[in-house]
């Protein structure tokens, strides 16, 4: 078993989730709720380390709630064990999870055990077995999880049948970037006949932004 998993992300009509610069306000602030809500009632949320470095996210749900006892787990997915000692993803607003591979630096990995629980997991590229951390978290009681990102970690998940729906934000903007970041990169599949499929699942309006929610087919 593992957590039943929803990969969410707002994008633009062009498929980016941030510009070349790194800006990412895209939701309207209707959306914004919505997504504060699904963090309230889900039980962990996880990121790559490219997010955190990014944007310095809380990950929490303090939109609609000062409750910490609302706010999820927090996952990093951090091969090279990156993320900086001062950033809010450590502070005390909920509990976090720093996901890294053995290999990386034994120093910053002690480092950051003073301030999250750090999971060390084995691959053979160096990076983050991550289904040994989908075992893990089904292993203390995780049942679900939203993943917000980056495009390389949503490629990644999708590609290794750990996201079971997704849900998509589309804004009415437009920004083109060749090295604008997609909804999902990484090395991308070949063959549109070995596309990973989806089923729809439903569709609403947030305002003029564009709800869109898909099941993975398996």
């Amino acid at each position: 078993m593992k957590p039943y998993t929803i990969l969410n992300a707002a994008m633009t009509l062009d498929g980016k989730i941030a510009t070349e610069t790194g800006s990412s306000e895209i939701s309207n602030q209707k959306d914004l709720i919505r997504v504060h809500k699904l963090r309230k009632e889900l039980d962990a949320i996880m990121v790559g380390i490219g997010t955190v470095l990014a944007d310095d996210p809380r990950l929490t749900a303090h939109k609609i709630s000062d409750n910490k006892k609302d706010n999820p787990l927090r996952i990093v997915i951090d091969s090279k064990a990156k993320t900086p000692l001062n950033y809010r993803i450590l502070n005390k607003d909920a509990k976090t999870i720093i996901a890294v591979n053995e290999n990386a630096d034994k120093e910053k990995i002690n480092q950051l055990k003073k301030h999250a629980e750090v999971l060390e997991t084995k691959s053979k590229d160096n990076r983050v077995n991550l289904k040994e951390v989908f075992q893990y978290l089904s292993e203390i009681g995780i049942e679900t999880l939203m993943v917000e990102g980056g495009s390389t970690l949503n490629f990644t998940l999708l590609k290794e049948g750990l996201i079971d729906e997704i849900r998509i934000c589309i804004a009415p903007m437009i920004t083109g970037g060749a090295k604008a970041k997609t909804l999902v990169d990484g090395a991308g599949i070949p063959y549109m006949k070995d596309a990973i499929q989806l089923k729809f699942k439903d569709s609403y309006f947030i305002e003029e932004d564009l709800i869109l929610e898909y099941i993975v087919e398996k």
